[in-house]
């Protein structure tokens, strides 16, 4: 027999979802089963599919001893404990994510990643242990491109990444990006609308002036905060948050980013001795219309990247004021 004590990070959970969590190698269709023979139990009790777990119950499982893991292993250690803390308190931790860092393990099973990084440095200062956390794990809740850098948002705790989820979902937290495009935008501010279409197996997306079923809209707002003729630092705020926006919508529309090897001009880039894109994540800001929970108090409040690295390196110091 297995006995897990829910804690805070557990509660709120439906059952079935917290088991799929605890017990990764038991089959759903076995949990289901189990379920319904009385053979997990809630409290000393018939444990219901859907019931919402409170800290302190109690799931006891009589099964077999192979659906239980081995001691959770540590491979984030593997990784250095190094960041660029933006901000940080008991509940999030706002991180500069630098060019070249993946945020999550990719097909080639790096182990230095963004989140086993925060995974390190978070078990170095007592508060992360895979062995006293059931179900939950310290979590990213936005992601930035390989080569895109900024500011990255990681939940320390099960509410804090449920509110921040859905602050993310309804829209109440703002980000803005700086760029620089080769080309300047025909306006020095505008809001542009166009459709995209995603290819999953090349990891590229496709523009449209047109609406078809495979694609979706996309809302790109921009100011031109300087340019030299040639190249632009644009403000971006996205309307819309889909994959490679930015990128692929001032790609479409003549202007595609420095240094961007997928949509880009390679010849500009190699002449500009540029590898990767000039596209940094460098505010965030809270805009909570409704309720924020345990995190009201960061309700307008504003942080941002101090030094952006190809704000001031690339554009010539002449500049042009646009109209």
């Amino acid at each position: 027999m297995k006995e897990f004590i829910i804690n805070k990070n557990d509660s709120g959970q439906r059952a079935d979802k917290f088991l799929q969590k605890a017990v990764p190698l038991l089959p759903k269709s076995l949990m289901y089963k189990y379920l319904r023979m009385k053979r997990i139990k809630l409290n000393g009790k018939r444990c219901e599919i859907s019931t919402r777990l409170s800290d302190g119950d109690t799931i006891q499982l009589y099964i077999d001893d192979e659906f239980f893991e081995t001691p959770k292993c540590r491979d984030f250690l593997a990784a250095p404990a190094v960041l660029s803390i933006v901000y940080e308190d008991e509940n999030i931790l706002l991180l500069d994510k630098k060019c070249g860092l993946v945020v999550h393990e990719d097909d080639g099973h790096t182990t230095d990643t963004l989140i086993n990084r925060i995974l390190h440095y978070l078990y170095d200062k007592g508060e992360y242990n895979p062995d006293k956390e059931n179900s939950f794990t310290p979590a990213l809740c936005n992601r930035l491109d390989r080569n895109t850098s900024g500011i990255v948002i990681t939940a320390k705790n099960a509410e804090s990444l449920r509110i921040l989820n859905q602050k993310i979902k309804d829209r109440e937290i703002e980000k803005r990006y700086l760029c620089i495009t080769v080309g300047v935008p025909p306006k020095k501010h505008d809001t542009m609308t166009a459709y995209l279409e995603k290819n999953a197996d090349a990891n590229t997306v496709k523009i449209s002036e047109r609406k078809t079923s495979l694609n979706k809209t996309i809302i790109t707002t921009y100011d031109v905060l300087k340019d030299d003729g040639r190249l632009a630092l644009v403000d971006v705020k996205l309307e819309t948050g889909r994959t490679h926006q930015i990128r692929a919508h001032f790609a479409h529309i003549g202007c595609p980013l420095l240094g961007d090897g997928k949509y880009g001009i390679n010849s500009v880039n190699r002449e500009y001795k540029i590898k990767t894109q000039a596209l940094c994540s460098y505010m965030l800001k809270f805009n909570f219309v409704t309720d924020g929970g345990i995190l009201n108090y960061l309700n307008q409040k504003e942080f941002t990247v101090d030094n952006v690295w190809f704000k001031d390196k690339f554009l010539q110091k002449k500049n042009k004021n646009r109209e």
